[in-house]
């Protein structure tokens, strides 16, 4: 890629982590990378990973090798800056998938090694909420973490940055832990109250869509891109789960306040800090429309249409 070239595109591409968006990631820059000349792509894995018995990464090393894609062994964790600067250092573009499991100081570590790799382009671990309109000091700390790469990648003009902003995986909303949807009780309890809004994707859209905007033309840079497979009041999702279920869904709401009072009680708890973050209603929710998938006309999924496939069916996939 040669970045003085507003035509030029991501050909020696390196993703990190193969988990819940990074394989839907992957899948989608490989059938698109068939289009793009001397596009190559790339993961890093843990050796762990890569030599585990359990079947269901056996089945991810599996596709990813059927993909063409390869493997690259690597730990965010245990690396150094320094380490990481040196495998970042031979691709022209490095893509973070690897969620927050590899821990709050993660993120940063990763954008300063791709900053000392003197790579072209990144693509930091940003798939989630708009963390510029949420604000320093709010119930999720990891918000803050997140606008500390971000103020990072902003300062230099030496390495081209592109953040994805999705909103909530789609299928997170529907998690039992997460407290929003309870399915055996028939209930909806809202985040803040039933007119807040959320904006959800799922991963499979996440990644179609990522590879559309690593390959786009002229190329995107220093730009956050929102997609949005579903903008909903939580009051919305209750009437959707009605529709497809065809039962009467209750519907309450967690207030602000109580899940402040809640947090307070058990301040390390992560699923706490969350819906304390999105009952604020701050950041956590826009409009479809202006979006990238829907400014190039793009099909997504909607929650009426997820409800219909994962839970209409009878079972949560």
């Amino acid at each position: 890629m040669n970045p003085s070239d507003p035509n030029a595109t991501s050909q020696n591409i390196l993703v990190l982590g193969a988990g819940e968006l990074g394989m839907p990631v992957l899948r989608n820059l490989a059938r698109r990378a068939t289009r793009v000349d001397g596009a190559k792509i790339s993961v890093l894995l843990r050796a762990s990973a890569v030599e585990s018995f359990e079947p269901a990464k056996q089945r991810d090393v599996a596709e990813i090798r059927d993909l063409g894609i390869e493997i690259v062994l690597g730990d965010l964790v245990k690396s150094s800056i320094d380490e990481l600067a040196v495998v970042f250092a031979r691709y022209d573009t490095v893509i973070g998938c690897a969620g927050y499991a590899a821990g709050i100081n993660t993120p940063m570590k990763l954008a300063r090694a791709a900053l000392l790799s003197g790579i072209p382009r990144y693509f930091p671990w940003q798939f989630g909420v708009d963390f510029d309109v949420i604000g320093r000091g709010g119930p999720q700390d990891i918000f803050d973490a997140q606008l500390d790469v971000r103020e990072l990648l902003r300062s230099q003009d030496n390495m081209e940055w592109v953040v994805i902003s999705t909103g909530m995986f789609m299928s997170y909303l529907f998690e039992p832990e997460f407290g929003v949807v309870d399915l055996q009780n028939h209930a909806v309890h809202g985040l803040g109250s039933l007119d807040t809004a959320v904006t959800l994707t799922t991963p499979d859209d996440i990644g179609a869509l990522t590879a559309e905007v690593v390959f786009a033309q002229p190329r995107i840079r220093n730009e956050i891109v929102f997609l949005a497979g579903d903008t909903v009041t939580y009051g919305e999702v209750a009437d959707k789960l009605q529709a497809a279920l065809g039962h009467p869904f209750s519907r309450s709401e967690w207030t602000e306040k109580y899940l402040m009072d809640e947090l307070a009680r058990d301040p390390q708890n992560m699923m706490r800090k969350y819906r304390a973050a999105f009952a604020q209603g701050r950041g956590v929710a826009w409009d479809k429309s202006g979006t990238f998938n829907q400014r190039h006309a793009i099909a997504v999924t909607d929650v009426s249409s997820w409800i219909q496939s994962n839970l209409a069916t009878g079972h949560l996939h």
